[in-house]
Order: C-alpha cells, then sequence, then structure tokens
C-alpha cells in the first residue's frame, strides 16, 4: 500500500469527505500511534475502498480526517468466498481461525451449529474485532462478516453461493477441493465440527446440491480445514 500507511477502518468514508472515526480507531491513531494534524492515513470502509487521508483533527476524544483519493494499489479480491464452519470447543483455536481466515481473505464466516456440535453458545463481538484487526493488519479491502451461530438447517435453506461444498470425513467418493472451484467464483463451504457432520447432516448437504471434497490425504482439525479452504482459494485465485 502506498507508504506503508496506517490503515483506520471508517464504514461510512467516501471521496473528497471528511471523515469521523469511532472512539477507539481515534483513540488507536492518537493516543497509541502518536499521530498527529497532517499526518497521511489510510482509511477503510470495509466494502472495497480504501481512501488517503489527511489528519485534520487529532485530540484526546476526537479524530477527523479528509479523504483525497482512493487508493489504487489496494487488494480487491474478485471472488466471494463464505465459510460455514462449527466453532472449536477450545475458544482460542476458533479465534485463531477467524485471524489467519481473514489475514488469507474470506468475505463471510458463519459459526454452524450441528448437531455434534461441542460448542453450542458463541459470542461474536470479540471474533469481530479480531476480524477486524486483522481486515486492517493484512491490507485487504473488504472487512469481512461474522454472523452469528446459525443451525445447520438454516444456512442449507439461505445458500446463495453458485458453488457449494461440503469437507467431511466419512469414506465416499470426493473431489479435490482445488477442483471443484474456479478462479473469480462465489462459493460456501461446509466444515463440521471435531466429532463431523452427521450422517442426516450430509444427506441434507447432498440433496440441496452440496458437493463433498477432500481437503487432503490427512486429517484435518476443524479450525486448520477453514484456513485450508481459504489457502486453496487465494491460491487459485492469485
Amino acid at each position: 500500500m502506498k507508504e506503508n500507511l496506517h490503515i483506520f477502518y471508517a464504514p461510512d468514508a467516501a471521496e473528497n469527505a471528511v471523515v469521523y472515526l469511532s472512539d477507539e480507531e481515534a483513540a488507536h491513531c492518537c493516543k497509541v500511534l502518536r499521530l498527529a494534524a497532517g499526518d497521511h492515513i489510510a482509511i477503510a470502509d470495509g466494502r472495497g475502498s480504501v481512501y488517503d487521508a489527511v489528519i485534520t483533527i487529532c485530540t484526546k476524544n476526537t479524530c477527523a480526517a479528509q479523504t483525497i483519493s482512493i487508493i489504487a494499489d489496494i487488494y480487491r479480491r474478485k471472488y466471494y468466498n463464505h465459510v460455514a464452519i462449527a466453532p472449536t470447543k477450545n475458544t482460542d483455536r476458533f479465534e485463531w481461525f477467524v485471524e489467519k481466515a481473514v489475514e488469507l481473505g474470506i468475505d463471510r464466516i458463519t459459526p454452524l451449529l450441528c448437531a455434534h456440535s461441542e460448542r453450542k453458545v458463541l459470542k461474536t463481538e470479540r471474533l469481530e474485532k479480531i476480524a477486524l484487526a486483522a481486515f486492517k493488519q493484512s491490507g485487504n479491502a473488504i472487512l469481512t462478516q461474522i454472523s452469528p451461530l446459525t443451525p445447520f438447517n438454516d444456512v442449507i435453506d439461505t445458500t446463495t453461493e453458485d458453488i457449494k461444498l461440503i469437507a467431511h470425513c466419512e469414506d465416499s467418493k470426493k473431489i479435490f477441493f482445488s477442483n471443484a472451484v474456479s478462479p473469480q467464483s462465489r462459493s460456501i463451504t461446509l466444515i463440521g465440527p471435531e466429532g463431523d457432520f452427521s450422517d442426516q447432516e450430509i444427506t441434507m448437504a447432498l440433496k440441496a446440491g452440496y458437493n463433498p471434497v477432500s481437503l487432503g490425504n490427512t486429517r484435518l482439525r476443524t479450525e486448520t480445514a477453514g484456513v485450508a479452504v481459504c489457502a486453496f482459494l487465494a491460491a487459485i485465485n492469485n
């Protein structure tokens, strides 16, 4: 990115406009980084645009910046990656997945409530903060959407992606993941809990048009499988 500018998030950012950062972003800018009026920063709206901006106000409680132009060399994904994944029993592992998935490139994460799920309650506020931090660190233009914990049936019934995949551990005919997707596609991949999907869930997914895929010859942990999907898609599209 231009001049390795510090990135800040402001969903209402626009070109040639004065943008006020949130309290948290303002504190990071003015107190932590000790930036001041006249310094250049990058402001991302999370929807694909990142702006070169000049700080006009930087005080204890307020930070405003004047956007100048859209930064041309920011990376904008040309594919859509949605992973619906069962949260792990160990919260740290799932948070690790969110961070790494955002760094690699993912548009939406839907925590999945399955028959064999060991974690049936999930607070998304911390996950959203982790996703925001990884979004700013990685230089992506699209802020990942974190959905609430959603029952398996509801995800199956509301799928709109063109390519629908399920990564389960049962012995059956599967296609390798990289052969099931194509560049610049819109895909959703279902990844189950430590105990895998139930037979009924697998049957439901197949009837709904999901194709079974393999992520390799070894059995992966849930969070590793999620990262593998993001890495495969990033490689295919880059």
